[in-house]
């Protein structure tokens, strides 16, 4: 999603400033470069996947609004979870596909950075919701008797807005440094969307310090997060482990493998791609990555809490006899 592959920009294949370069005033986002009919046949492909993620997360959204019993914290977190999915995969999609039927695969400076700004920001908000959600199901499981006291509607509001929050400050810091470096040319961004590495192989000189800063700010995030919710449901399953009743486990177990197989699809993906070593960051392999957290995890994510709890296929169920009956 947003974990950088700093090692795409070579400080040492960057040229010197030049003062006869004028300053850049778009992108060329290369993304595929395929035949006619393998870029229709990917634009289709795509196209409905787009459709289908959007669907599924306003279903979800209609469905906790709609019903009373999910006016509850852990519904209320799916909710903000799945209105957060819909923009961020909106803000790398839609460019996407206009692309693939594009001659020019042109994006403007503007536009460039503002679709970084809002795909970063996006995910690191997403990285603390899920670790809000890991949180809430450790105090439901784990605190039981004292759940409804802590997890108050007040403390759900709050967290919440913290994580939209400092999600869009969090590398606000960056992208600012970043926007104002110089930018000499070539002006063609080898990936799909507008990424860090990319942009600073761009760069007219290089920049150690902005690397690092981008280094550190996201290493946080995505290690902080990652163990808090590892962390989080260690002490879940152990607490789940001492329930007497099978009927309880399994109830505990289906309200948590959902959460889970989303943690699972969104760190595993940039784990296998950014953290494990030797496997090497070649440009198809860093689209490859970018779309599989840009896009099929959002995909999957409406599927897995629909089809996994009863509750919201319940209401799904209602929204659909609703929808159907107008």
């Amino acid at each position: 999603m947003f974990l950088l592959n700093l090692q795409s920009a070579d400080p040492m294949n960057v040229s010197k400033p030049d003062s006869s370069f004028a300053p850049m005033s778009e992108f060329e986002l290369l993304g595929f470069s395929f035949e006619w009919q393998i870029q229709s046949l990917l634009f289709s492909l795509f196209t409905t996947a787009y459709v289908m993620t959007i669907t599924g997360n306003i279903a979800i959204l209609c469905a906790v609004w709609c019903d009373q019993r999910l006016h509850t914290p852990m519904y209320i977190f799916l909710g903000n979870f799945s209105f957060l999915e819909i923009w961020y995969v909106s803000s790398t999609v839609p460019k996407m596909l206009v692309n693939f039927l594009s001659a020019t695969k042109t994006i403007s400076f503007a536009g460039c950075f503002l679709q970084f700004d809002f795909f970063f920001s996006l995910g690191i908000s997403e990285s603390f919701l899920l670790a809000v959600m890991a949180f809430d199901r450790y105090l439901a499981i784990c605190r039981p008797l004292h759940y409804p006291n802590i997890m108050t509607g007040y403390l759900c509001a709050k967290l919440v807005t913290v994580c939209w929050v400092c999600g869009f400050l969090w590398f606000l810091i960056p992208i600012v440094l970043m926007s104002q470096m110089p930018f000499c040319g070539p002006n063609i961004i080898d990936h799909v969307v507008c990424d860090p590495g990319p942009l600073f192989a761009l760069a007219c000189t290089s920049a150690p310090r902005i690397q690092l800063l981008c280094y550190t700010l996201t290493s946080i995030v995505i290690f902080g997060t990652f163990f808090f919710i590892l962390g989080s449901y260690t002490l879940v399953l152990v607490a789940v482990l001492r329930v007497p009743s099978d009927t309880g486990r399994r109830k505990a177990f289906s309200t948590c493998g959902s959460h889970l197989a989303v943690v699972s699809l969104f760190y595993g993906s940039l784990m296998v791609m950014y953290v494990i070593p030797g496997l090497g960051h070649s440009a198809g392999r860093q689209k490859v990555a970018t779309l599989f957290y840009a896009m099929v995890t959002p995909l999957f994510n409406p599927l897995i809490y629909s089809l996994r709890n009863k509750d919201m296929k319940a209401a799904l169920r209602k929204v659909v006899g609703l929808s159907s009956a107008r």
